[in-house]
């Protein structure tokens, strides 16, 4: 331990309150679009509040609250839900907390902004590891929050270090945003240049539907049996950002009796997440490699079949995964939170196709183009990465002493 320095449990040196749990705590019912915010962990950002989707209370409710109000300065930190997120309230000096928070409330030996730098570092997520309970739901206790370990110097060198650290984070920070931006940026020109193949068509290409040139057909759902026979499954978690079917990753699954030939999949074919809960995954496709064993797919994928020798396979998962041909798909479908395609809707997708010749040639430079996007994208991936673990190198060497010269 640095000269000058104590370790102290952050119940020794800090405040703490519970939000209000009793019977004034407002119910969703109670809630308004205006008022006294209402803060819960979807407001808690890494540079303050979000007031975008604010949630109010009434003034004569908040009145009405024993504890859980906030006061400007403090820190506000996540039990329950998404542990161990946190933010300061700023010069915010009025409003009440959800259930699921703490508020902190540093004394004045420690500046909130340490307490901020510690809340983000290895050392406060080892603290979280110890003490927390649940499986489904990790959760903390007000009382193992307070016995969380945190190295403290003398407020003056405390404020020396956030002071290097802000500067530090500042450069990290437009680095890290200059990295996820280019990442967009490639993402975006990839389909760009899929939206300007699939829309501005050459001569000789042919407008159709795809229902003219192609049959589908609905997956079963299989009840998993001891006896009977045995195949591989592809299920909607297997499509994720995968174009080509990962046949060695797939389940087995043993069925009651023997499957229709009509429900196994074959080379060239293309499958479609045709509903699931999930809109981002409705609308994603794979194209089927050459594979050996019996294949089947799931109740929520749909089976694209045409004649490869007439379309390109690829050329075809190429349009069907571009984003203007699944936001067609993809329009009001569903409910509030089940979005669906079906066959109705991809047999009236209106396609063009130039000949197969061309169809190749466009797929080929299109596997080109995605190759050079995806190395593009590790490499912005891992400058991510790498700024993350910068970031928490900088804190840990602060939180032992080593970021100040001696």
């Amino acid at each position: 331990m640095k000269t000058g320095w104590a370790i102290r449990d952050l119940g020794g040196i800090c405040a703490f309150e519970n939000g209000d749990r009793g019977e004034n705590y407002p119910s969703k019912s109670a809630q308004t679009t205006s008022g006294v915010p209402f803060i819960n962990a979807g407001h808690l950002t890494d540079s303050g509040i979000d007031f975008s989707d604010m949630n109010y209370i009434p003034r004569e409710r908040f009145d009405l609250l024993g504890n859980g109000k906030i006061r400007k300065g403090d820190v506000l930190f996540c039990l329950r839900g998404s542990l161990g997120k946190f933010s300061s309230v700023g010069d915010l000096s009025e409003g009440a907390i959800a259930s699921s928070l703490i508020i902190i409330r540093p004394s004045n030996e420690l500046s909130n902004e340490f307490l901020l730098a510690y809340l983000q570092s290895d050392l406060c997520a080892e603290m979280i590891h110890k003490f927390k309970n649940g499986a489904a739901q990790p959760n903390l206790s007000a009382a193992s929050l307070k016995k969380f370990l945190i190295p403290i110097p003398p407020l003056a060198e405390q404020r020396r270090i956030v002071g290097v650290l802000g500067e530090a984070f500042a450069g990290l920070s437009a680095a890290r945003a200059h990295a996820e931006k280019n990442l967009q940026n490639t993402r975006a020109l990839f389909e760009s240049q899929l939206h300007s193949v699939f829309t501005q068509h050459g001569p000789g290409w042919v407008e159709s539907k795809l229902g003219d040139l192609a049959e589908f057909k609905n997956g079963l759902n299989f009840t998993r049996q001891s006896k009977g026979q045995r195949l591989r499954i592809v299920g909607v978690g297997d499509f994720q950002d995968n174009a080509v079917v990962p046949i060695e990753a797939l389940q087995s699954v043993t069925i009651n009796g023997k499957l229709s030939d009509d429900y196994l999949i074959r080379c060239n074919d293309i499958l479609a997440v045709r509903s699931n809960g999930s809109r981002d995954l409705v609308g994603r496709c794979m194209l089927v490699p050459e594979m050996e064993e019996k294949t089947s797919y799931s109740g929520f994928v749909i089976r694209i079949r045409f004649d490869a020798a007439a379309i390109s396979p690829r050329f075809l998962l190429r349009y069907l995964k571009s984003s203007g041909t699944r936001a067609q798909l993809t329009r009001d479908g569903g409910g509030a939170n089940i979005s669906n395609i079906n066959q109705a809707k991809l047999s009236e997708l209106p396609i063009s196709l130039p000949s197969f010749r061309e169809q190749e040639h466009v797929a080929d430079r299109f596997d080109a183009i995605a190759t050079e996007t995806q190395r593009l994208e590790n490499l912005y991936r891992q400058k991510i990465a790498a700024l993350a673990a910068l970031k928490k190198s900088l804190l840990h060497r602060a939180l032992n002493g080593e970021l100040l010269a001696q």
